[in-house]
C-alpha cells in the first residue's frame, strides 16, 4: 500500500448533473476525463461535460433501467447493463451521429434502434450482447480493453470479445446474485463480489478460469462493490456496512473501513492509491486514508441516497450519483 500522505481534501462547491428521470445507478469518467457518463433507472445513458454540466446527449434504447455503466479504457467504447438482461455497447466518436444501429442477435442481422426526441448525437452502438437470464448488474472491461465480464442475477459471470461480441466463457460458482466485478490491473485475473458474501478471484491466464479461482471471505453481507487500485490491492464494500481492503496475491486482509450506517452501494480508490471513496445507501459520501483506514471527510452533498462515486484519472474531482 502506498505509504505516503493523501493530499488534503479540498470541499469547493458542488455541481448537479440534474436531468434525470429516475434514479442515478452509476457514474464513470471517460479517461480523459473530459466527459461523465451516468446510468440511470430511467432507462437512458447521460453523457456530460464535465467542467461545464452540459449534457452532451440522453441515450436511450434498453427496455429496463440502466443498472451501471463503464468506460473503455482505451476510451473509444462504453458499455451499460440493464434490467433487460442485457449488455450494449457504445462507440464515442467526435462526428456527429445521425441514427443508432443494433445488432439484434449475434447473427449480424441490424435494426434500427432510434427514438424521436432523443438527441443520439455522437453515439452508436456497436454491438447487443444477449448471454444472461436475469437482470445484469455489473460489467467491466479488461485494462487492454480487449474482453468485457459481465454478471448479474443468474449468478452467472459471463466473459465477452470486445471486439467481435464473441462469448468466451461462462464462470459458475457463485451461490447467489452476482453485483460487482472489477479486473486486476494486469488483465490476469477478475474479481466478482456476490450476495453470497463471498469474493472470487478468477485466473483469466489458464484455459479452465473456473477451476483455478480463489475465495476471499470475510464480509457478513452481500459484496455490493469492488474496486482494484492501480497496484493491485482490492477493496470490497458490503451490506455488513463496512469496506475491506485485501492483498489479494497473499488473501490477506489489509484494512477494515468502519462508519458507514447503511450498506456500502459504491467504492472508488483514487489515482495514488492514498484515498478511498465510498457510497453508502445514506446521504452521505465518505474519504478514507487507505493506510490509517480512518474517515478523513463525509460529505453530504447530495440531497437524496448516493448511489455511486468516482474519482477523475487525475484524483483532482469526486462525483456521486444520487437517488434525487
Amino acid at each position: 500500500m502506498n505509504s505516503g500522505a493523501p493530499r488534503t481534501l479540498v470541499v469547493g462547491r458542488v455541481k448537479f448533473f440534474g436531468r434525470h428521470r429516475g434514479e442515478v445507478n452509476s457514474s464513470a469518467f471517460s479517461p480523459d476525463g473530459q466527459m461523465l457518463l451516468t446510468a440511470s433507472e430511467d432507462g437512458c445513458v447521460y453523457g456530460w461535460k464535465t467542467q461545464s454540466g452540459h449534457l452532451l446527449w440522453k441515450l436511450g434504447g434498453h427496455t429496463g433501467p440502466v443498472k451501471i455503466c463503464r468506460v473503455c479504457p482505451d476510451g473509444r467504447l462504453f458499455a451499460s447493463t440493464s434490467c433487460d438482461r442485457t449488455i450494449r455497447l457504445w462507440a464515442v466518436v467526435e462526428a456527429k451521429c445521425l441514427q443508432v444501429l443494433r445488432v439484434s442477435g449475434l447473427d449480424g442481422t441490424r435494426s434500427q434502434a432510434g427514438r424521436p426526441g432523443v438527441p443520439f448525437k455522437p453515439c452508436c452502438v456497436l454491438c447487443h450482447l444477449t448471454g444472461h437470464q436475469r437482470s445484469v448488474e455489473t460489467v467491466s472491461f479488461s485494462p487492454d480493453s480487449k474482453q468485457l465480464a459481465s454478471g448479474g442475477w443468474d449468478k452467472q459471470v459471463v466473459l465477452w470479445e470486445v471486439q467481435s461480441g464473441r462469448m468466451l466463457c461462462h464462470l459458475g460458482g457463485h451461490q447467489d446474485a452476482i453485483q460487482s466485478s472489477d479486473f486486476e490491473p494486469s488483465s490476469d485475473c477478475l474479481a466478482t463480489g456476490s450476495w453470497d458474501a463471498t469474493i472470487h478471484i478468477w485466473d483469466l491466464r489458464t484455459g479452465t478460469p473456473e477451476v483455478f479461482h480463489q475465495e476471499l471471505e470475510g464480509h457478513h453481507g452481500n459484496i455490493s462493490c469492488l474496486c482494484y487500485s492501480v497496484s493491485g490491492l482490492l477493496a470490497s464494500g458490503s451490506w455488513d456496512k463496512t469496506i475491506h481492503i485485501w492483498k489479494p496475491l497473499t488473501r490477506s486482509l489489509l484494512v477494515q473501513l468502519k462508519g458507514h450506517v447503511t450498506w456500502v452501494k459504491s467504492i472508488a480508490f483514487s489515482p495514488d492509491e492514498l484515498q478511498l471513496a465510498s457510497a453508502g445507501y445514506s446521504h452521505m459520501v465518505k474519504v478514507w486514508d487507505c493506510n490509517t483506514g480512518k474517515c478523513i471527510e463525509t460529505l453530504k452533498g447530495v440531497l437524496d441516497v448516493a448511489h455511486a462515486c468516482a474519482f477523475t484519472p487525475d484524483g483532482k474531482l469526486l462525483v456521486s450519483g444520487a437517488a434525487d
